[in-house]
């Protein structure tokens, strides 16, 4: 007896915020009205959890739980139960729970949907009610809102597991619950259950399989089942085709389905024959399709994925093994090589070794004329090494079997595999291809210290064997330290190496392309290094290299090593190319881990042009994509660019939202450059909402000299916002401190906009009989880099000084330019202090929805007090509005009174509401403007 691990049962819900705030918004609803919400789930995903929180959270009144009674033949009619509800709710709302509403028969389910339909929103009644979404939600609740639950994230599901046993399993044991678990609670609940406490920690190996039939069926409340003998075999049949899916829904082709049945059910006297499918062919005397499948096109699924790995784990083994022969049988000679012969080894009698099956399921997942993806290859060699008896071979299948995990994108699915091959007796070079792998994963989904260290040390086990793989770990761990932020680690990793030499192609590889991968690495490496240790002039050729180099590949990490060397040096226009070719070849090769890398590259790219919608743009699918293939850091690194994408937007809270999420994951991984970008973001976001204190304090810490310094490749990128801020907010001697290095930087050519900053900086810095030429100076710089947002920057901090220096003509021209060029690429924010300044000049610019959405007494006060009044509004103290404005503190409190006699407000609260009420006026005018706009645009209306 192992024993069992006693789980705790008082664990808090884990995620589910979308659907807690729709039950929320009901629950506080009621007391005015009635509701009613369907929520729809696989089972295991928490229905009843939800509902139990629904029901605790509710204090406005009674909470009744509805179950379908004890005698099947007495229904309430629909009228019986709605005078009861409300009957209930006369002396307060009530909230009614109705779970498992899909187990109540046909009868009783028609008359509670018909009282959900007709309950009003002067009721006072609140109707929840659970179905489970294995089956098709019945057409009686068709017509309530619906709140679907979807598999727990990554990071929930972790949460979760360490509440469920308080923190101590071993990693390696977490990585393969998570796994097994794929984001349902009860499965995780059920697979800990089973575990004991040795177990859960590793003192002892986990029982295999460790999602058996009885862990499924606990989680799924039960054995699925069909209706008839022939309905069984076909539910069996598509849970069997789905074990070696080539996609992700692990569907089946109906053509396949329908020769496997024939192939298993020959009807007597009839050869191969067969009678009537259930739901899959034209008879009408077949029977319907059961519940648990849905057809699309010449796909047929399972509604539910644990259904159907439980319907697969709990048939007899025997038939399971038959319907995998028959499987194999009906692919074999139709161009599915790799699957057929998954299917035939899942045939074989008994868990014992099968070398001959073993070598050919490895021979030809390792063969690139067989068309598979990367999911279906990782399948392949998993199952190779399960049927391998000896060690070492079995840990290169394992690893094989991790690798193409990751490149199909699913890192949960590597972890648990890299560790069934470190525990295998293994070559220096297997173990070190391992290592490789674990770093890989770790870089781009964990702690990046780790990673470094991973990589570090398969660069070491790969020397002997394979140089070139060594120098690839050896530069991905430099990757990992650039992450972190470290410096001398990230030298160290790229200490100088011999001189590259040609080497003899391994075996089975392309030799001209892994030469030229070898070339790549090597030239990446020597001019990394050179650029970080200040040698500016050394770093340009072999960075240069790297970039040719890769001009003629199509190789997708090779293309990856080119953008990436690009953006050092620069060369935005190559670095978009690198990228965009990179994605495109990801994609052609389904390599999804990837793709979100690819399109990092190219919102930096972008970002560095100027081009944030485009950034923006790049970095949302990014953000999709490193989310779907489970890489937080690769996540992390999108959402610091839209934040700095939204910095420059009329956007503070997607701002807030981006900054508080990358920041979230930089600290729990140690994600330095990340962290040090969204620092930045939400100090552009401060600079152009007029606190020049709040961005100068924050970006301080990000550029000034000194141990706190932030990401050695982000400060200098920082300095002029920073510079900007400082002189704003009186910190002069501080902004000079900087501009020496960033002097150097500028000098090096690795920046296309930082000579127009520089001068931009030191204009700013300058008395006031050199700031003049030094603007017009930037100004020709920008002219000469390109990009709308830093020119149309310099534009309004030129138009400003002149405004000061009463230049009222020559502001306004570049106050305009400024204006345009904020428009021009989005920048909203800045464009509104472009506005403020011309309108202090007198002009009238009209601002996006402004006018018939502004209050009238708004309109009594002068452009400056306007501009005193909005930046008070924000929490700008009187010196703030004074910094910001180049006036002093008795010109901002003799106008801010004039604003308060004007308006007839007393403090600074009412006038914040009063500014607040003309911002939201504003903003509907803008809106329903824009629906205008729309309506003539598709109908041909004129105005």
């Amino acid at each position: 007896m192992t024993g069992q691990t006693t789980v705790r049962t008082a664990v808090r819900v884990h995620g589910r915020s979308a659907q807690r705030r729709a039950l929320r918004a009901m629950l506080d609803a009621l007391p005015a009205h009635g509701g009613r919400l369907l929520l729809a789930g696989e089972p295991g995903l928490g229905r009843t959890t939800l509902l139990q929180w629904a029901a605790r959270s509710f204090r406005a009144g009674p909470v009744l739980h509805l179950g379908p009674g004890p005698d099947a033949n007495a229904h309430l009619t629909a009228g019986q139960l709605l005078d009861t509800l409300r009957a209930a709710a006369v002396a307060a709302p009530v909230l009614v729970c109705v779970d498992d509403a899909h187990r109540w028969d046909a009868p009783a389910r028609t008359e509670l949907a018909r009282a959900a339909r007709l309950l009003s929103t002067a009721d006072r009644v609140g109707l929840l009610l659970s179905v489970a979404s294995d089956r098709a939600v019945g057409p009686e609740f068709a017509r309530l809102p619906v709140v679907h639950l979807d598999p727990l994230a990554p990071a929930r599901a972790a949460a979760l597991l360490d509440d469920l046993t308080d923190g101590v399993a071993a990693p390696a044991v977490r990585e393969q619950l998570l796994a097994e678990a794929e984001g349902n609670p009860a499965l995780l609940v059920a697979l800990v259950r089973r575990l004991s406490p040795a177990e859960l920690r590793g003192h002892r190996p986990l029982p295999s399989p460790l999602a058996d039939a009885g862990v499924l069926a606990e989680a799924a409340g039960g054995v699925p089942t069909g209706p008839s003998a022939h309905a069984r075999d076909l539910l069996l049949t598509v849970a069997a085709a789905g074990e070696a899916s080539d996609g992700s829904d692990a569907d089946a082709d109906v053509g396949l389905v329908r020769d496997a049945l024939r192939r298993l059910r020959p009807a007597p006297g009839h050869g191969p024959g067969l009678g009537p499918d259930p739901g899959l062919g034209p008879d009408p005397g077949a029977e319907p399709l059961p519940g648990q499948l849905v057809l699309a096109g010449d796909r047929l699924r399972f509604r539910s994925p644990l259904v159907r790995r439980t319907v697969h784990a709990t048939a007899a083994a025997d038939r399971r093994r038959a319907v995998h022969r028959a499987l194999a049988d009906a692919l074999d000679g139709g161009g599915h090589r790799l699957t057929a012969l998954l299917h035939r080894s899942w045939s074989l009698d008994g868990p014992a070794p099968a070398p001959a099956s073993a070598d050919r399921l490895a021979a030809t997942a390792a063969a690139a004329a067989v068309p598979a993806s990367h999911r279906l290859r990782a399948t392949a060699y998993a199952r190779a090494a399960e049927l391998t008896a000896d060690g070492a071979r079995r840990a290169e299948r394992y690893t094989a079997a991790a690798e193409q995990a990751l490149l199909a994108g699913r890192p949960e699915r590597a972890r648990p595999l890299l560790a069934a091959a470190r525990d295998r007796a293994a070559h220096d070079a297997v173990r070190g291809r391992a290592e490789l792998l674990r770093g890989m994963t770790e870089l781009r989904d964990g702690p990046v210290g780790d990673a470094h260290q991973s990589l570090l040390l398969a660069a070491a086990l790969l020397t002997a064997d394979d140089p070139a793989e060594a120098a690839a770990a050896a530069l991905a761990a430099a990757d990992a330290a650039w992450a972190a932020g470290d410096l001398p680690a990230c030298l160290a990793t790229l200490a100088p190496e011999p001189p590259l030499r040609a080497e003899h192609p391994s075996p089975g590889s392309d030799g001209p392309a892994a030469a030229r991968t070898a070339a790549v690495v090597h030239d990446h490496r020597v001019g990394m290094r050179a650029l970080l240790e200040g040698r500016l002039d050394r770093a340009g050729a072999p960075l240069g290299q790297v970039v040719r180099r890769s001009r003629t590949g199509d190789r997708p990490e090779t293309l990856l090593r080119s953008a990436a060397a690009a953006l050092l040096l620069g060369d935005v226009d190559a670095a978009r190319s690198g990228g965009a070719r990179a994605l495109a070849a990801a994609r052609q090769l389904g390599s999804d881990a990837l793709v979100p890398q690819a399109l990092e590259y190219l919102a930096y790219a972008e970002l560095r042009a100027g081009r944030h919608p485009q950034a923006r743009t790049h970095a949302e699918e990014g953000l999709r994509t490193a989310l779907r293939a489970g890489q937080r850091n690769t996540a992390a690194h999108h959402r610091a660019v839209l934040a700095l994408a939204a910095s420059i937007e009329e956007e503070p809270d997607a701002v807030a939202r981006h900054v508080a999420a990358a920041l979230d994951t930089a600290r729990r991984h140690g994600l330095a450059q990340a962290a040090a970008l969204a620092q930045w973001a939400a100090a552009r976001a401060d600079l152009g909402r007029g606190r020049p204190f709040d961005a100068a304090d924050r970006l301080g810490l990000l550029v000034l000299p000194g141990p706190g310094r932030g990401h050695f490749a982000v400060w200098r990128l920082a300095v002029p916002c920073f510079v900007e801020a400082a002189v704003l907010a009186g910190r002069d001697e501080d902004a000079r401190r900087v501009l020496t290095d960033f002097a150097d930087w500028a000098a090096f050519g690795a920046d296309p906009q930082a000579a127009a900053q520089l001068a931009r900086c030191h204009a700013l810095l300058a008395p006031a009989e050199h700031a003049d030429a030094l603007y017009r100076h930037a100004l020709d710089r920008h002219d000469e880099a390109g990009g709308d947002f830093e020119r149309a920057r310099t534009a309004l901090l030129y138009g400003k000084w002149l405004r000061r220096r009463r230049r009222p003509r020559e502001a306004r021209g570049r106050l305009g330019t400024a204006l345009a060029g904020f428009e021009r690429c989005g920048a909203g924010v800045w464009a509104a202090q472009a506005r403020d300044e011309l309108r202090a000049l007198g002009a009238a610019p009209r601002s996006p929805g402004a006018g018939a959405g502004t209050p009238a007494r708004l309109g009594r006060l002068t452009p400056q007090q306007l501009r005193i009044a909005r930046q008070v509004a924000e929490g700008a103290t009187n010196r703030e509005v004074a910094l910001t404005l180049g006036v002093s503190t008795r010109t901002v409190d003799y106008h801010l009174r004039k604003v308060f006699a004007a308006l007839g407000v007393r403090s600074r609260l009412e006038l914040a509401r009063m500014v607040g009420q003309a911002e939201r006026a504003q903003e509907a005018q803008a809106a329903q403007d824009a629906r205008r706009a729309g309506h003539q645009e598709k109908t041909g209306a004129q105005p």
